[in-house]
């Protein structure tokens, strides 16, 4: 989708746009797997998903799919799912 606006502008944790969130290395991400904090985090198309309210991913896995890293191309290669399934999390920052 280079060059075209998305129809919306995905919903963000403090209400501030996409381009104004946070970057955050992948080091960062890996971070808020589930494990050694509270916070769930997903990467996904350079942005980042905070999952942590989600039953599916409490344990900071949702089935083969591991919280706390960018999980474009596993997704995008083997999801049974759309990727607007990530429209209902809010995006808490962008990955660098």
């Amino acid at each position: 989708m280079t060059g075209q606006k998305a129809d919306f502008e995905p919903i963000t944790g403090d209400g501030r746009p996409v381009a104004e969130q946070p970057v955050y290395t992948r080091g960062q991400l890996a971070l808020r797997n589930g494990q050694d904090r509270d916070e769930i985090w997903v990467g996904f198309r350079g942005l980042i998903y905070d999952v942590s309210r989600s039953r599916l991913w409490k344990r900071g896995n949702h089935y083969e799919h591991w919280a706390g890293q960018d999980l474009t191309r596993e997704l995008e290669k083997d999801a049974p799912h759309t990727a607007n399934v990530f429209d209902r999390f809010p995006v808490i920052g962008r990955l660098a």
